[in-house]
């Protein structure tokens, strides 16, 4: 088995990690929120809204602060959802996962030994070994 062989079969055991299995089901429950799915529309044409009242040259301030607050208003709804911090929460922990993949695989490419090199916990500074911020 040559090494992207053997890549695939690492991409076959992440899909079947409970973590990967996590993250779509609460992907999947976030699709399937209609409230949740409102206010994440909500929210984007909000946005587009205060784009369009930014490039106008006489863009009106209170207008302004009202879609602003608005628009806090809303992902703060968003984000106290259920089903999105149950989503967050299962995103996360697949960054980390990836990250720390990310990371053994670097390390390997380095010299590392495989069997005992560790993906760091925290940022080192060092953007080289580093699978992305979170």
């Amino acid at each position: 088995m040559d090494i992207i062989e053997l890549t695939r079969e690492l991409g076959k055991a992440l899909q079947n990690d409970d973590r990967f299995i996590a993250y779509n089901l609460a992907k999947q429950a976030n699709d399937n929120d209609e409230e949740l799915q409102n206010l994440i529309n909500s929210f984007t044409d909000m946005q587009k809204k205060l784009n369009e009242e930014l490039r106008k040259e006489d863009s009106d301030s209170e207008n302004l602060k009202e879609i602003d607050r608005t628009i806090k208003s809303t992902y703060n709804k968003i984000m106290s959802n259920r089903n999105m911090i149950v989503f967050t929460a299962a995103q996360k922990s697949l960054e980390n996962l990836v990250q720390n993949m990310t990371q053994i695989i670097t390390l390997c490419a380095n010299g590392e030994d495989p069997d005992t090199c560790q993906p760091s916990s925290g940022c080192s500074g060092s953007c080289s070994t580093c699978g992305g911020c979170s």
